[in-house]
């Protein structure tokens, strides 16, 4: 079995979060499994809030928050330089 790199992309579902779902899905390699987490739902805002996130859009790979959803917002060089797009 191949290994996956588990990317969770957490959402409330506004335009900006939607253009990062469509970045993180963009970029994503094969390797890559994305998931669209709904910060709405108690269970996901709550494991959101031991993450450390603060505000979303946020992407988490591997279960650690990417360096660049800590301050600023997502980019594309930020979430390539935690994994996102690189086959294992």
């Amino acid at each position: 079995m191949a290994t996956r790199r588990k990317i969770e992309v957490f959402s409330a579902g506004c335009p900006a979060c939607e253009d990062t779902v469509q970045l993180v899905n963009r970029i994503a390699c094969p390797s890559c499994e994305v998931s669209v987490l709904d910060m709405n739902e108690p269970a996901v805002a709550k494991r959101a809030k031991r993450l450390g996130i603060r505000s979303v859009p946020a992407v988490v790979v591997d279960g650690t928050l990417a360096n660049c959803c800590a301050g600023s917002g997502p980019g594309e060089a930020g979430l390539r330089a935690s994994g996102i797009g690189q086959p294992f």
